[in-house]
């Protein structure tokens, strides 16, 4: 690859140069990453052979720092697929349970947004519906919410997460203060280049509308036509941002998501042939979730797929993912 960035053409094609170049960046960072872990094996070996009573201690710590380090970079193992490097689209539906779904559908929203920050991650939200206002505390719900998250193996560290969340608990919305039960649907797509040769969008298939941007009134009201609506018509797949004050950036984050989900429509097609939808949003409602969040009447999260759970339940909603998300990675 360095050879290749010596050629007098090399930076005639921009976009490819930039790939090459991140791509050295990446190996580099890959390989010394992995040399230094060979250096503290030697140096551990090393201290063995001398070890005293003196240097037991010294000895122990450096191994269970170097198992934490070597526990950092294994995840990189399971994260091989094409576009495991990728940003990520990640949208929250809210289904069963009314205004506690879409009160749920907004704590899951800040649950991964809390999540990324922990990761170094850049959150964008694209597109939000939102729900009815007027809940306890100003609560304002949320029906449907897209992100764009931007970070290295931001989707193959998040694309697992794609399933059904069920949260039971008392509602803040009851005034009997009764147990309720809320489900949203949580579905995670790699973000795709546009010269990426996977999915072809023709600019006849296209529909595209333009909106005023939604939202509970005040500050969230935008009086401008700028939000975008695209509808693909050979699929009738929808896709809207509303995000940008400019129109031409509302289309071009769209498109974004348009991509993905065409991308998602075609692995969804293969894999039928073979009887594995993996990518199948189930309906978000009883006897379909993937991960349970109980607050009431004691505390837990559960993810059914991999069995990981913890009682720590306020750290999870806090964004601590990290060990299901490992788990899932090792599924």
């Amino acid at each position: 690859m360095e050879k290749q960035t010596q050629s007098v053409d090399f930076w005639n094609d921009q976009e490819n140069a930039k790939k090459i170049s991140q791509e050295i960046s990446d190996t580099k960072e890959e390989l010394e990453n992995i040399e230094a872990l060979e250096k503290e094996i030697k140096e551990i070996e090393d201290l063995h052979k001398l070890a005293d009573e003196n240097l037991i201690g010294d000895l122990e710590i450096k191994l269970q720092n170097l198992e934490k380090e070597i526990s950092k970079q294994e995840y990189k193992v399971f994260l091989s697929g094409k576009y495991d490097k990728n940003n990520a689209i990640l949208e929250i539906f809210s289904g069963a349970g009314g205004v506690d779904a879409q009160d749920w559908v907004t704590m899951l929203l800040r649950m991964y947004q809390r999540y990324c920050q922990t990761k170094g991650f850049g959150v964008d939200i694209l597109h939000q519906a939102f729900g009815e206002g007027g809940g306890p505390d100003g609560r304002i719900g949320t029906k449907s919410v897209t992100l764009e998250i931007q970070g290295k193996y931001a989707y193959g560290l998040l694309k697992r997460e794609s399933g059904v969340h069920r949260l039971i608990r008392i509602s803040p919305f009851s005034a009997q203060k009764l147990r309720h039960t809320a489900f949203a649907s949580v579905q995670v797509l790699p973000e795709l280049e546009e010269a990426d040769k996977d999915v072809e969008i023709k600019p006849d298939d296209l529909k595209i509308d333009t909106f005023k941007a939604g939202g509970p009134g005040g500050q969230y009201t935008n009086k401008t036509e700028s939000a975008i609506r695209i509808t693909h018509l050979p699929t009738g797949i929808v896709v809207t941002s509303q995000a940008e004050r400019l129109q031409g950036k509302n289309k071009e984050t769209a498109m974004k998501v348009l991509r993905a989900k065409i991308f998602q429509l075609g692995q969804q097609e293969k894999q039928r042939e073979i009887k594995e939808i993996k990518g199948k949003r189930m309906l978000a409602e009883f006897g379909s979730q993937t991960r349970n969040y109980v607050l009431h009447p004691y505390k837990l999260v559960k993810d059914l797929r991999t069995q990981y759970e913890t009682r720590d339940a306020e750290a999870v909603l806090e964004g601590d993912l990290e060990e299901f998300i490992q788990a899932e990675l090792k599924l």
